[in-house]
């Protein structure tokens, strides 16, 4: 009962946090959806992983200055927590950020972020069908829409994510993958021939979740764009 409290005012704080970005039209230089697995292959330690990664990615220097170097306006951020068809969460909303103090507070919005979904199946068609719609209902307009999804299995729930990855390319979204192969060994060729897929996609792969710290913040250098030294 004492979870379940938590995680509503932290939703509750976090929906007011972002009223602001709710209430008006915003141009960013680039919109992005972390899509974090947390279906039932996902144990805590492995998903606190995943979170420690992102937050420390957002302290990294290298990562604030692609930031401060991108175009000006900065990036539009927000992570999605997803596991079968009908299991999918934004958390911490969308933020925007564009120098070293709105990374910090988007980090520690991560690091404090709650599991809202306890496990399930994966259905990666759920978590794009869902991250699709919030890019385009954020209220925000942007040149670069890009969905990151990571994850450790195969779909084994929901329609084939290549069906809804071609929507993603219709609407001119990137699709680029993060693959943790300690499970299965052979997922980075499934997501390079069904998930990732638009203007510059790429996949990056982890060996496994001790891995993923380093390998999220090289994907995101390269989908933020390397400073400009």
């Amino acid at each position: 009962m004492k979870i379940k409290l938590y995680k509503i005012i932290f939703l509750i704080l976090v929906f007011f946090y972002n009223k602001n970005i709710l209430a008006e039209n915003i141009y960013v230089d680039l919109e992005l959806v972390l899509a974090v697995d947390v279906s039932s292959s996902v144990d805590e330690e492995e998903y606190q992983l995943q979170i420690r990664g992102v937050g420390a990615a957002f302290r990294h220097p290298d990562i604030i200055a692609a930031i401060e170097s991108s175009g000006g306006n900065g990036i539009a951020v927000a992570m999605v927590q997803w596991s079968d068809n009908e299991e999918q969460a934004l958390v911490g909303g969308w933020n925007i950020i564009k120098d070293a103090a709105d990374a910090a507070e988007y980090a520690r919005i991560i690091r404090r972020s709650p599991r809202i979904i306890a496990g399930g199946q994966t259905s990666i068609a759920g978590a794009l069908s869902f991250s699709i719609n919030e890019i385009k209902n954020n209220n925000i307009n942007s040149g670069r829409k890009v969905i990151d999804v990571s994850g450790d299995g195969r779909a084994n729930n929901g329609i084939h994510p290549m069906n809804i990855r071609n929507l993603a390319i219709e609407e001119n979204i990137t699709v680029n993958g993060l693959v943790i192969i300690n499970e299965e060994p052979f997922l980075d060729g499934y997501f390079e021939r069904g998930v990732i897929g638009g203007r510059g996609a790429f996949m990056m792969i982890a060996e496994d979740y001790r891995d993923y710290a380093a390998m999220i913040l090289q994907k995101l250098l390269r989908e933020i764009g390397m400073p400009v030294s």
